[in-house]
Order: C-alpha cells, then sequence, then structure tokens
C-alpha cells in the first residue's frame, strides 16, 4: 500500500486548519453547503412540492451520482440511449440544491429526476411522506475519501488541501462538504421508512451492472426491452462513460472545474484507496470509523477480492 504519502501524523491538535474556510462552505442546520447556493434556498426546500413520479439520486459525494445520474438517463430517455438527443447530464438531472443554471423545477418533463447530496432530515417534507422516489447510493468510504480528495483538486468549488493526512482528518470529523460520511449514509437508512426508497452501492453496480439496471427500472416502472436493456448497460459501463462528455460533465463552466486538472469519472475502481493510502492512514481510518460502519446494514467491498 501506498502513493508515496509522507508518515502519518494527526492533525487534531490543530484546531485552526481544521475548519473548513468559509470561502467555499457555509452550515446551515449541521449540514456543510457549498458557497454556490443560499441558506434562502435550501430552507425553501422543506416545501419544494414533489410529484409522485419524481425520482431523486441520493448520494455523499463521490459515491456514484454521476454514474447513477447517466444509468437513470439511459434509462429514462430513449434519446439519450439512442444518440438522438445531445443534452448535458446537469440539464436533464439538475441539482435540487445547487440549481446554477436557475432551471424551472416546475416546468421540467416528466418524470423529473434530481441529484442531491441532502441528509434525510433536509430533503423536501413530500419525500419523507413516501411521496415520489428515492434512489441512495453508497459506497465503501475508503475509496470515497481518496476519490474526494484528488477531485478537490480540480473543483474551483473546493477548498484545495493538498495534505492527504489534513484531507483525511476532516474527512473524519465531517469537516468537509457535506459533512460526515457515516451521518450522511445512516441517517438515510435508518429512517428509510420514511421515504419510498431504493438502495444501490457502488460495488454491487461495479459487479453486476445489469441487476442494477433491472432493479432501478423496476423500482422506477419503467419497461425495457431486452434489446434497449443491453443498450443502457452497455453505454453506462464507467469506461464508455468516461469518453462521454455529458456523462463526465466535460463542459463544466470555468468557475466550477479547472480545465484538464482531473475528471468527474477518474478511475471507477473498487479498492482504489490502497494506492493512496498507508497502512498507518488506514489502520487510522479503522480506528475512527470501523465500529461505526459494522452498525451499518451494509456489507462493504473494500476491493474485488475480500469483503468486509
Amino acid at each position: 500500500m501506498g502513493g508515496g504519502c509522507p508518515a502519518y501524523s494527526p492533525m487534531s491538535d490543530n484546531r485552526l486548519m481544521m475548519e473548513p474556510s468559509k470561502e467555499f462552505v457555509f452550515n446551515y442546520k449541521g449540514f456543510y453547503f457549498a458557497v454556490n447556493t443560499t441558506p434562502e434556498h435550501v430552507a425553501s426546500l422543506e416545501n419544494f412540492e414533489i410529484k409522485d413520479s419524481d425520482i431523486f439520486i441520493a448520494t455523499y459525494p463521490k459515491s456514484g451520482t454521476v454514474w447513477t445520474q447517466n444509468i437513470l438517463s439511459l434509462i429514462i430517455h430513449e434519446g439519450h440511449r439512442n444518440g438522438t438527443e445531445d443534452m448535458e447530464t446537469m440539464d436533464r438531472i439538475p441539482w435540487v440544491e445547487y440549481n446554477i443554471k436557475n432551471i424551472d423545477f416546475a416546468n421540467l418533463p416528466l418524470p423529473r429526476v434530481f441529484a442531491t447530496h441532502l441528509p434525510y432530515y433536509l430533503t423536501p417534507r413530500d419525500l419523507r411522506n413516501k411521496k415520489g422516489r428515492v434512489i441512495y447510493v453508497t459506497r465503501n468510504p475508503k475509496d470515497v475519501l481518496v476519490s474526494y480528495y484528488h477531485f478537490s483538486k480540480f473543483m474551483v468549488t473546493l477548498e484545495k488541501i493538498p495534505d492527504f493526512n489534513l484531507f483525511m482528518e476532516r474527512f473524519l470529523a465531517g469537516k468537509v462538504l457535506a459533512s460526515a460520511w457515516f451521518d450522511h449514509v445512516s441517517g438515510w437508512y435508518n429512517h428509510a421508512k420514511d421515504f419510498n426508497i431504493l438502495f444501490l452501492t457502488y460495488e454491487e453496480m461495479k459487479k453486476d451492472l445489469r441487476s442494477a439496471v433491472l432493479k432501478i427500472c423496476n423500482f422506477i416502472g419503467k419497461k425495457l426491452s431486452e434489446e434497449e436493456i443491453e443498450s443502457v448497460v452497455r453505454q453506462a459501463t464507467f469506461e464508455n462513460m468516461q469518453k462521454d462528455p455529458r456523462a463526465n460533465y466535460e463542459n463544466m463552466p470555468d468557475d466550477i472545474a479547472i480545465k484538464g486538472k482531473g475528471k468527474f469519472l477518474r478511475k471507477g475502481t473498487v479498492g482504489d484507496w490502497k494506492n493512496t493510502m498507508t497502512v498507518a492512514q488506514s489502520e487510522r481510518f479503522d480506528e475512527v470509523l470501523k465500529e461505526k460502519i459494522q452498525t451499518l446494514p451494509i456489507k462493504f467491498t473494500w476491493d474485488m477480492s475480500s469483503e468486509m
């Protein structure tokens, strides 16, 4: 293990370095949001009117959001599948809390599909009363951490933390955009009965994409022919998505992402954390999260050859 990281040293003694910069995030009801939204907009979502056909993709960052957006887009929109419509993923499946393009959500074609990193308690009230549908995707948190670290290097909207040790300590303390990974995941699982919800894991999607596509089709009530299912599965492989500018968010504005510095879809592998985290860092991570993780009703796959 280890990608040449400096020797591990906990940063908890340096409180100032642990606090996220107000230049990049604000705290609303215990949750960190990026500054390209406002507390007023987030507060307004409580009363956001949900239609029965609405679908929300809910995730903690770097857990397979863009991949799931693309899969849903391929399932729902024949034009995306057969290449007759060239539409950006963000236009087709906007972020409900980050409406950076000022889309009129009320006039989106049905079914409306939204992406969100919201914790369960800040989602629209209607959604918490089982109106609409939620697809919640989790990923093993070591891969989430490493992916998030690389992602922050090229996103203008995220604070740059070049020291991986410090980034890991902030991640473990929930001092990053979207706050604590464990709180996010356990919150959604513990309140599953409030939602009409399908839980998927990134690793099961990697292992058996066809099965995941069928689960999603069944959950949203979309009937596809065998031929259409094969087309969705083929186009939604990580490798094919990486080649698709729409799927890979390659046309992001310059004030959001630095061109040429990285990709939304970087590697998409399971177990890539081993290429970045040292043994000591992995042990520190386990020390903080292992017991908590064992309380979740999820069997995490830490790499494709072993399960924890």
